[in-house]
């Protein structure tokens, strides 16, 4: 991201870049989601989107480990992204499994090059039109308990300043999930993480349902959806099962309606 003159000013009176404030923000955000029944899909959607906002790459996807061995997308920033980390844990090959793996950072790998290291995934992200891969791990001190993804479309590196923002944004995630099975239960992790995994499947479904109905694209159909649960105070799932059971539709998600009482 470029980094320019700001007319804002810190406690100090110095000038604060816009990227500063614009992280000093994003932590607060995400800091502020962290509450008790917090929508687990919901805030790693908005991890993965300002992930992609502060370092200024294309697109991002987010892994979690299912606590039985395997791994599962539950958070990307559009369909490219969704599809390529699918096909990554289809074929078994690619940054993101790597990372997770091995508990590293894997930072500026140029795509053109990645042919000996994941020769189909590199090929795979190559002609979706990225020529850049990262991905650092969500881990705390020897627990792993995902990775996340960046691409860029342009030949560009990442700096090290721009890796530790990154970190520092899936740092919280991780700990946001830790947290919730310190408080309830040793179990609870891989109940929440399977319930997050049901809940992208039931959003997938929702965006299907609104598409048909409505002639949008998928990524339109889901903006409605996370609209339309932020204005209304209600968990994003439980807008998305509403839609797939007939209960809401594209007029209603834009008109505001609550979901109905037989499905809270």
């Amino acid at each position: 991201m470029t980094e320019h003159e700001s007319n804002s000013t810190g406690s100090g009176g110095t000038a604060r870049p816009p990227r500063e404030q614009r992280l000093a923000e994003v932590f607060v955000e995400l800091a502020d989601t962290l509450v008790e029944e917090f929508d687990v899909v919901e805030f790693l959607q908005t991890l993965t989107e300002r992930s992609i906002e502060l370092v200024d790459t294309d697109a991002a996807g987010l892994m979690l480990d299912d606590q039985r061995g395997n791994l599962q997308v539950v958070a990307y920033t559009d369909e490219s992204a969704r599809l390529l980390e699918l096909f990554e844990l289809q074929k078994s090959e690619g940054p993101c499994l790597e990372c997770f793996a091995t508990g590293r950072v894997i930072a500026n790998v140029d795509l053109a090059d990645a042919a000996s290291r994941w020769p189909l995934f590199a090929e795979a992200a190559r002609e979706i039109g990225f020529s850049v891969s990262h991905a650092l791990p969500l881990r705390l001190r020897r627990q792993i308990v995902g990775a996340l993804n960046l691409f860029t479309v342009a030949p560009v590196r990442l700096t090290d300043d721009h890796l530790a923002v990154v970190q520092g944004l899936a740092d919280i995630a991780t700990i946001g999930l830790l947290h919730e099975r310190a408080i309830r239960d040793q179990v609870v992790l891989a109940e929440q993480l399977q319930t997050a995994l049901h809940s992208r499947i039931v959003i997938e479904q929702a965006k299907g349902v609104l598409s048909a109905q409505a002639g949008v694209t998928v990524g339109e159909a889901f903006r409605l959806l996370r609209t339309h649960a932020r204005h209304s105070g209600q968990a994003l799932t439980l807008v998305a099962e509403a839609v797939v059971a007939r209960q809401l539709d594209i007029a209603d998600l834009q008109a505001g309606q609550v979901v109905p009482d037989g499905l809270s």
